[in-house]
């Protein structure tokens, strides 16, 4: 996995300012074995370039406070708004700067102690921008836990202590870290563990920073940066609003207007997405990331297990009507009755214990899902299962030895920047993570053993989840480190405690909270660690920083949330609120679902003898042998080392992010990842080490600013586009949703 293409440089294609970084500076020699990484990231250091400062203070918490306030704000309101890190990189560098001019350089005292500091310490400095950025992301990440709070106050109107559910924020944050601390050493210090994501922010910095020299003819980064900016900030206004329908377009669908089944073939957002396409960068890149940062073998098994799922699996299952499946749509990640209706959840719930009425359930309906989510559900199980056996079949043997090498205190035994790292700056010490670990641990404990028990979670649950959170931090983080993709341990959490521990959605969601978002935010750590490793921040600020916003980020937005809730009547309930009030809350209802569905219902009644799919079951198995066949043939001939870059997890999990992803969203993240990471890789290999990440950068920088201009000026007091027939947000398929079967009556379709 060291390469995607090769492991040559053309050092003769590259542009003058690489061929430096790839060759010596300072008396090291650039032997980073990745060429993404070599080709980006310089191997130059200035260890006395100022940091961690007044101006990293300022600017990083008022960033971080004002994205978690207005993330959370929006976060309730019809027309949602998010507002990401890469806004803050781009405003904060002319403030940087005119702070740098204007402010004093009189060094000032701090009272009672011997420590001092400037308000002004010199010109503003990249490094001084990474840190504010990463502090941003703190507050543009999001706080897992409140959607608890949400649905506790919201949706159940049960009572919840303040002190609890601040607890339960913070500790959900700052658990990861401790699982952090424990594998730093192998997924960053490994120069194998590149984070691909990381080279588009470490691309931006130096075009923001470095002085280049204009080219006879040609641009610097920066003024390609610029254009790119500039073109992406006013295209995006077409799509946004002038032209909604051109985010996803289907011919099939407009040749074929009257037949259901073509609709399922043509349809990009509700079906397989056969000639369907999106001209708008946030189909490409919103749901999946950035093509342009993700490895081609990453995007080929993406793609690939995307064709077998959407156009194998699910139609094969759809059409031979498994499971029922023509009662329900193609494609939909809601939950029905055995009419074909959605499942009406208030009719077997008992509303005094939050408990199922096992009567009730018996006398209305089992609980179906379309074919489509079903088998969602059992490739999430295959795709646990096969992270487990192809971390231990390819890289079990390379983990103690790598371990035992990035573990060295002298370093020599890392890539370049590992060694500049360790000669210019002191690590963290082990006992920072330990004590964060610990005093999170207990506090976690206290709120859920404590405040009368009213988050449901025992304390063998919680050790538990953190112990899932533990086990699976390395094998997904090298995976994620490695092919840009993270797989989710949401569902899994949820399965397990449903079966331990049923009927107690409030459990639920805890547990699987706990035992998910400390994994995620242990890699997002280490993830800005590495994007610091490169940059060469000193460590100890990166930790300093990041704790920071952290507790910042997550307090600002457990406050936003628990005002919204105790100040706004009727929030959350459309059916009560007044006409055209904003605070519907579309995400939580996902959430309060799958509390209902795992916590009352239970995999019982869903995956077991008393449900619906337990073959889903098998899918454990599948995953856990999957890449068995891969690793025989690679041993068997080692020569062929395409072999070792099918990637049976990615393969599995290709679709883990369907829905919201929608077939239309592969497709187009797969051919501009092709384009751009492979064509043009190695057709123009020096246009490509230039100017991909710029790329990457500019174009979701663009649509930030006019998302956020859109959003501020007209759609936030409900100015839409011009009425006429593109202004509809959907690929024109209205009958892809209706069920196939013979005789069911949904409303909008015919009854066939």
């Amino acid at each position: 996995m060291a390469s995607f293409v090769g492991d040559e440089i053309l050092e003769s294609k590259l542009p003058e300012i690489y061929q430096s970084d790839v060759k010596k500076a300072d008396g090291e020699e650039n032997d980073c074995p990745i060429e993404e990484v070599r080709l980006t990231v310089p191997i130059t250091d200035d260890p006395s370039e100022p940091a961690l400062t007044i101006r990293t203070w300022v600017l990083g918490l008022i960033s971080c406070c004002l994205l978690a306030f207005i993330n959370q704000f929006f976060a309730y309101r019809q027309n949602q708004l998010f507002i990401g890190s890469v806004t803050v990189q781009i405003v904060v560098l002319p403030i940087g700067k005119l702070m740098a001019r204007t402010l004093p350089k009189k060094e000032i005292q701090v009272p009672f102690t011997k420590w001092s500091f400037s308000l002004n310490p010199g010109p503003f400095s990249k490094k001084e921008h990474v840190l504010i950025t990463i502090f941003a992301g703190c507050g543009a990440s999001g706080v897992y836990a409140v959607g608890i709070i949400t649905i506790v106050k919201a949706f159940y109107h049960k009572r919840l202590h303040i002190i609890a559910a601040l607890l339960l924020a913070q500790t959900t944050q700052l658990l990861g870290y401790g699982w952090a601390g424990i594998f730093r050493k192998y997924l960053v210090d490994s120069p194998y563990m590149w984070w691909p994501s990381n080279l588009v922010q470490v691309s931006l910095f130096r075009a923001l920073h470095e002085k280049e020299k204009r080219p006879k003819g040609g641009h610097t980064r920066l003024q390609f940066f610029l254009a790119v900016f500039v073109f992406s900030f006013a295209y995006y206004i077409v799509p946004a609003y002038l032209f909604p329908s051109l985010s996803a377009f289907s011919f099939v669908c407009l040749i074929w207007k009257n037949s259901i089944t073509a609709q399922q073939i043509g349809s990009g957002l509700k079906g397989m997405g056969f000639g369907s396409f999106g001209l708008d960068w946030s189909t490409i890149a919103g749901f999946l990331g950035s093509p342009l940062a993700t490895p081609i073998f990453a995007i080929a098994n993406v793609l690939g297990g995307f064709a077998l799922f959407l156009w194998v699996l699910v139609p094969i299952a759809y059409y031979l009507n498994l499971y029922e499946a023509k009662r329900f749509p193609f494609f939909s990640n809601k939950t029905f009755d055995f009419t074909g209706n959605i499942y009406n959840i208030t009719r077997i719930l008992n509303p005094k214990t939050f408990e199922i009425d096992r009567t009730a359930y018996n006398d209305y309906s089992k609980l179906y899902l379309s074919v489509m989510f079903a088998f969602v559900y059992g490739l999430s199980f295959a795709t646990l299962a096969a992270c487990i056996s192809h971390i231990a079949l390819f890289d079990g043997k390379t983990i103690w030895k790598m371990w035992k090498k990035t573990a060295s205190e002298d370093g020599r035994n890392g890539d370049v920047h590992t060694r500049l790292m360790k000669k210019n700056y002191k690590a963290v010490p082990q006992w920072w993570f330990q004590v964060i670990l610990v005093v999170s641990m207990a506090l976690a404990l206290f709120a859920c053993e404590g405040f009368g028990k009213q988050l449901q979670l025992p304390w063998w649950g919680l050790l538990l989840a953190c112990c899932i959170a533990f086990f699976f931090t390395l094998p997904i983080g090298i995976i994620q480190a490695t092919t840009n993709i993270q797989p989710g341990l949401n569902v899994i959490t949820e399965l397990i405690i449903g079966y331990m521990y049923p009927g107690r959605p409030l459990a639920n969601v805890t547990f699987k909270t706990y035992g998910y978002i400390s994994m995620s935010q242990a890699l997002s750590f280490i993830q800005d660690f590495k994007l610091g490793h490169y940059m060469k921040i000193p460590p100890r600020s990166m930790f300093i920083v990041q704790l920071a916003g952290t507790i910042a980020g997550s307090s600002i937005y457990f406050g936003t949330a628990w005002w919204l809730l105790s100040s706004v009547e009727h929030i959350c309930d459309p059916d009560q609120l007044a006409p055209g009030s904003p605070w519907t809350c579309p995400g939580d209802d996902v959430f309060y679902n799958a509390s209902i569905i795992w916590g009352v219902v239970g995999p019982l009644r869903m995956f077991a003898n008393l449900g619906v799919y337990p073959e889903m079951n098998w899918f454990f198995l599948v995953g856990l042998l999957a890449p068995v066949p891969v690793w025989g043939l690679s041993r068997k001939y080692p020569e062929k080392r395409w072999i070792r870059l099918i990637h049976m997890p990615i393969i599995l999990g290709a679709t883990g992010n369907m829905p919201p992803a929608r077939a239309v969203h592969y497709l187009m993240w797969g051919g501009v990842g092709i384009l751009f990471n492979f064509y043009i890789y190695r057709k123009y290999k020096g246009w490509w080490a230039k100017h991909n990440y710029i790329l990457s950068a500019g174009l979701d920088a663009g649509l930030a600013f006019m998302g956020v201009a859109l959003y501020v000026t007209l759609q936030s007091k409900d100015i839409f586009g011009p009425e006429w027939w593109g202004l509809e947000a959907s690929d024109h398929c209205p009958l892809v949703s209706c069920p196939t079967a013979a005789g069911i009556e949904v409303h909008g379709c015919p009854v066939l």
